[in-house]
């Protein structure tokens, strides 16, 4: 049919203005690339990389039209309503773009001309005539964003405002003969501007794009080619004041952009870019061997949560689920010898003891048979799955610990007291989900709940175990970037022995970075390492420095007991030290014997922004710190020395993996040992 003709005819000519232009980008990419190239070989210099790009952003709009029109304007009103469409429009505008190198944020403007035309889908008339209707429909836009760097790389995320002013509302309408009736005289097309459209329209985008260096640093004028996919929901983007038509568009293109770098002196070694900065400091300390196998009774704390696997309310089989028989021999001392089948976590004793929560659990409440427990549930799934997962739970401690059921109580939830996912969480959803997916165990006896705690909040009482540590935190390597936090983006590690073996670390955005001595040095005794440390400036600049230090291999000799004590924290609440503080002040501090070091480290999980999560881990350690410290000031004591680390979520040195909820709760967390005087 003639229509049909007509809308392949129109895309045709679309695609071929559209190919027209593409073609013509990257000619002119070819172009300036070939350019470069021997700019490149002949340009001595380095200059930073440019904060502000300017440029030209070509592409096509892919606009699909849904809703209805029929009165096009006061003058005509075509015999039936058309309804959703599709065409492809012409983007092209200056763009201007504001970002430091290395950094998250940036900005971007981008304003010219917004192509919207399209055609309807044919439409039937009263009369079985087909009817076509397209539109020219246009704007100049304005766009600013804010830009977004997740990784610090070339890969990035944008979003903002669209302000559009219409500059052609223009249409085409044309109504056939009954295909019935072949001797039908065509009538002419009919023209005309839609009536009732929006002078001006103010939508929304939110796209992502990369951006791939035509150029190298080494020239002071640099191009950038960014290829872009970006996305404009319907919101806002009604044409007319009048019915319901409107459109929703995907864009891609690409943008091609110059920015000036600035000359910055630099020495050349082994083609790595030095570049001397007096601000900052850099240092390596190795300690000497600490010659102590060192036996570690850790008061270990029980998370009263049991996790369960998104779509079931099975207890997942981490857990170690005993037989009727087993129970008699069931110790909670003795906790370590039932071991789960599967062990996922980084500290085996530790999650041993975890995994046998409703073990201790039940093991406790028979040896005190005036205890009752509460299992709440809660499940993104609603209150009846909540209730079905504690009533597992319960049936395990009344089947195989034979606990009379009117002790256990069961209650189902939508979300825990003390939810992961927090309102308007859009990031790391599925992982807050696990979390929150538990059954809690709550008590009023106290019996089950630890020191100075009672009440359903209360956490279960301790377990005490013992367990040779491999190797102190004192023992580790530290890397000392002074004053690297403020001056640079990220700064890494290349360290070399003497045997031309290299290992790289990072990146890493802290001032203080501390490595176990066997991460390096796997089973070396000692040996000397070359240290080289890069840093990137927030101006783009690279920062090389290096040194050499002796690192040996700590190795035990004798005995030493120590004590360790953990204090667990809800998730980014630095706030549940509070629950903590008598704790901390009436059973943690008088085991400080006398002269005696107390090493205090906090620790997060892999959730959230790792900047964010060295910070907070600092936070917490310092809380920690702060109670300890005032405990024994009220009691007179200046005898007890302290070293306070923040670990964020390193995952060399945290505790545990992130695999599994449980994991992620036990690595939010501040660990305290406490070191006799040797």
């Amino acid at each position: 049919m003639k229509t049909k003709y007509n809308i392949k005819k129109g895309l045709g000519n679309v695609w071929s203005t559209y190919t027209l232009n593409l073609k013509s980008a990257v000619l002119i990419t070819f172009i300036i690339a070939m350019i470069q190239a021997p700019l490149q070989a002949q340009e001595q210099d380095t200059f930073t990389k440019p904060s502000w790009w300017f440029g030209v952003a070509a592409g096509a709009n892919f606009n699909f039209y849904q809703g209805s029109t029929q009165q096009l304007n006061a003058d005509l009103t075509v015999p039936a309503a058309f309804g959703d469409g599709f065409g492809v429009g012409l983007f092209l505008a200056p763009s201007i773009e504001y970002y430091r190198p290395g950094s998250l944020w940036g900005m971007m403007l981008q304003f010219g001309l917004d192509s919207r035309k399209g055609e309807f889908d044919e439409t039937l008339s009263v009369c079985n005539c087909p009817m076509d209707l397209s539109t020219n429909l246009s704007y100049l836009t304005i766009e600013p964003s804010l830009r977004f760097t997740p990784f610090r790389n070339d890969f990035y995320l944008y979003a903002g405002p669209r302000l559009a002013f219409n500059m052609d509302k223009s249409f085409t309408y044309q109504l056939h003969p009954n295909p019935a009736f072949p001797e039908q005289v065509m009538l002419p097309e009919e023209t005309g501007d839609f009536s009732e459209v929006k002078n001006t329209i103010i939508s929304m985008q939110i796209g992502a794009g990369y951006d791939i260096p035509l150029s190298s640093q080494n020239n002071k004028t640099q191009f950038v080619l960014s290829p872009f996919v970006a996305f404009h929901p319907y919101f806002g983007q009604s044409p007319r004041s009048t019915e319901t038509w409107n459109i929703t568009t995907i864009r891609a293109g690409a943008i091609l952009k110059f920015g000036i770098g600035k000359n910055t002196t630099i020495e050349e070694e082994e083609d790595d870019v030095e570049i001397i900065d007096s601000k900052v400091n850099f240092t390596v300390n190795a300690p000497e061997n600490i010659p102590s196998e060192r036996t570690v009774v850790e008061t270990f704390p029980v998370i009263n949560y049991v996790f369960f696997d998104l779509g079931s309310t099975e207890i997942p089989n981490r857990y170690v689920l005993l037989k009727k028989e087993d129970v008699k021999d069931f110790k909670e001392e003795n906790v370590q010898l039932f071991t789960p089948a599967n062990l996922s976590g980084r500290s085996e004793r530790q999650m041993v003891v975890y995994y046998n929560i409703l073990n201790i659990l039940g093991d406790r409440m028979v040896k005190n048979p005036g205890t009752n427990i509460k299992l709440v549930g809660s499940s993104e799934k609603g209150i009846d799955d909540a209730k079905t997962m504690a009533e597992s739970v319960k049936g395990y401690l009344t089947d195989v610990f034979a606990i009379a059921g009117s002790r256990i109580t069961t209650e189902g939830r939508n979300k825990p007291k003390i939810p992961s996912e927090q309102p308007g969480a859009t990031e790391e959803l599925e992982l807050l989900r696990q979390g929150d997916r538990r059954v809690s165990i709550e008590s009023n006896s106290p019996a089950l709940l630890i020191e100075f705690h009672s009440g359903p909040d209360a956490p279960l009482k301790p377990v005490k175990i013992v367990n040779v540590q491999e190797a102190p935190v004192e023992s580790y390597v530290s890397f000392k970037n002074e004053g690297g936090a403020d001056a640079f983006t990220s700064w890494t590690l290349e360290i070399e022995d003497d045997n031309g073996k290299k290992q790289n670390f990072g990146p890493y955005t802290q001032d203080v970075v501390t490595i176990p001595g066997k991460t390096i040095m796997g089973t070396r005794p000692e040996g000397v390492y070359n240290v080289k440390m890069t840093g990137i400036t927030k101006e783009g600049l690279t920062v090389v420095k290096e040194t050499s230090t002796k690192m040996v291999l700590w190795t035990p000799s004798k005995n030493e007991e120590a004590m360790r004590f953990s204090v667990p924290y809800n998730f980014n609440d630095s706030e549940s030290i509070a629950m903590y503080n008598t704790y901390l002040t009436e059973v943690v501090t008088p085991k400080i014997p006398t002269s005696g070091k107390v090493i205090i480290h906090g620790h997060t999980d892999v959730i959230g922004d790792a900047a964010y999560n060295q910070k907070l881990s600092v936070a917490r350690a310092n809380d920690v710190h702060a109670i300890i410290k005032q405990a024994l000031a009220k009691t007179g004591r200046t005898d007890v020395t302290f070293e306070v680390h923040g670990f964020g979520e390193e995952p060399n040195l945290s505790q545990f993996n992130n695999k599994h909820p449980e994991e992620r709760f036990y690595n939010r967390t501040v660990i305290i040992d406490i070191i006799p005087r040797k």
